[in-house]
């Protein structure tokens, strides 16, 4: 088994998403933003991952997606699974032309790798991003405006219109 584009890229935005999804619904066009990766496509992944129930849709002003579930009850394997096409299992072009020669090890190789992705979690990978130095962009709750200046008022002895400047010369 190969991870295609399809997981590598569901796999990063579901790392986007739980990154930001404290500080509410996370529109997708930020996502694809952050992620170099068109809109459309992830338009079609996270159709994948909502018919799976790894995220929920909000739609509206301040709509986007959040996780579906914990993300310590996400395992990688989910999302994969999620968006690539694994039910009889990737062919590899190999099994294509000799399957009684490689047709089990692919299988086995497969399985090894699903086992291994089930045993990772979403918040695994989301605490390694904090670790490297990642800080969420939003946070959650009601954004902190600053205190205002104080106004400070000048006071001058200069004329304030042309023609009060004007009798300040003719007296």
């Amino acid at each position: 088994m190969r991870m295609s584009t399809k997981g590598r890229f569901a796999v990063n935005a579901m790392i986007d998403l739980a990154l930001r999804s404290p500080g509410g619904p996370v529109a997708l066009a930020g996502i694809a933003a952050r992620q170099q990766v068109s809109l459309s496509y992830l338009e079609q992944l996270f159709s994948r991952l909502r018919k799976s129930g790894l995220v929920h849709s909000t739609r509206g002003p301040g709509g986007g997606y959040t996780l579906g579930r914990a993300p310590i009850e996400i395992s990688v394997a989910d999302i994969v699974l999620a968006v690539e096409d694994l039910e009889g299992g990737p062919v590899a072009p190999e099994e294509q032309r000799a399957p009684h020669l490689t047709g089990t090890l692919w299988s086995d190789v497969q399985e090894v790798m699903l086992r291994h992705l089930a045993t990772v979690t979403l918040l695994s990978l989301v605490d390694e991003q904090r670790a490297r130095g990642y800080v969420d962009e939003r946070r959650p709750g009601r954004p902190v405006t600053p205190a205002p200046l104080p106004q400070r008022t000048v006071r001058t002895n200069a004329p304030n219109s042309v023609f009060a400047f004007g009798q300040s010369f003719g007296g």
